[in-house]
């Protein structure tokens, strides 16, 4: 089955979609992919089209017709929902037999060449600007895997600049961290499969208070794609029963590089001033 997602095939034909399809593609993006589980009629009637409507978006998609997309889009369910072990399933019987070392890495580097080349320039400027603007104020938050990412990105972040924050995993204090987000701050989230309901909750209370946020997801993209200002969506799929981060992790590097640079003499002051507190307190050798 084909890794492209229904929702990136609808981004990509964006442009070529009738108005009456482009209103279907947003009823289906809605509650994205449960909304395209209904029936033909049942998606006709929501989007306020008909059905031969349907039968063409579907067509020009590239399905076969509506069981298959529907399939596409069960498959997908299935995919955000998976744990590890039904992840190792899927690959662990057909397996080639090329090393592990060798299948492991041409996933990863299969991984980064879709991640980057569906990110466009502009989504991944408007990160940069937002970080960079230093009247905002940062917070950092990441998941049960995930907050190794955020710890690393908070830790280059505050070097950087200042007013970055480091949301603590644990969801009881968070409440204390959501009294001082403002209408503007910007809410950093890494959140992927299988995606966490207190982040999601988190994202809805920041998104309400009118914070910017920004999304590292996965390709079937967490719930809070809905409630993100910028949204980066990673492939993940590697042959182990884990997921692989190199992606999001690789991306988090070249956002920080770009906003390093951005806020260059601001980021440089704080280096200097760092460097005197290390070599104060000796924190590192010198030999």
């Amino acid at each position: 089955m084909s890794t492209t997602t229904v929702a990136e095939r609808l981004r990509e034909k964006g442009d070529s979609l009738t108005r009456a399809e482009r209103q279907l593609a947003d009823i289906i993006l809605m509650n994205y992919p449960a909304s395209g589980l209904g029936t033909i009629t049942t998606m006709a009637e929501a989007a306020a089209v008909s059905t031969p409507t349907v039968a063409r978006l579907v067509q020009k998609l590239g399905f076969s017709g509506f069981p298959d997309f529907q399939a596409a889009l069960r498959h997908e369910l299935n995919e955000k929902i998976s744990g590890p072990i039904a992840r190792r399933d899927v690959w662990a019987d057909n397996a080639p037999d090329a090393h592990i070392m060798n299948r492991f890495t041409d996933s990863v580097i299969g991984n980064i060449r879709q991640t980057l080349g569906d990110i466009a320039p502009e989504t991944f400027d408007r990160a940069c600007a937002l970080l960079s603007d230093r009247k905002r104020t940062v917070y950092v938050v990441g998941g049960r895997i995930t907050r190794t990412l955020a710890d690393y990105f908070f830790l280059l972040s505050q070097v950087m600049r200042e007013k970055v924050t480091h949301i603590n995993s644990n969801s009881n204090a968070w409440p204390h961290y959501l009294l001082d987000i403002k209408a503007g701050d910007v809410v950093v989230i890494f959140d992927i499969r299988r995606y966490e309901n207190s982040t999601l909750r988190l994202a809805e209370m920041a998104a309400k208070k009118k914070a910017e946020i920004i999304l590292f997801t996965d390709q079937w993209k967490s719930p809070i794609a809905s409630r993100a200002s910028v949204c980066f969506c990673n492939r993940i799929a590697v042959p182990s029963a884990w997921d692989s981060l190199v992606t999001c992790m690789l991306l988090s590097e070249l956002v920080i590089a770009e906003v390093q640079e951005r806020i260059w003499p601001n980021t440089r002051k704080r280096m200097e001033e760092l460097d005197q507190l290390f070599d104060e307190t000796r924190f590192f050798r010198k030999f």
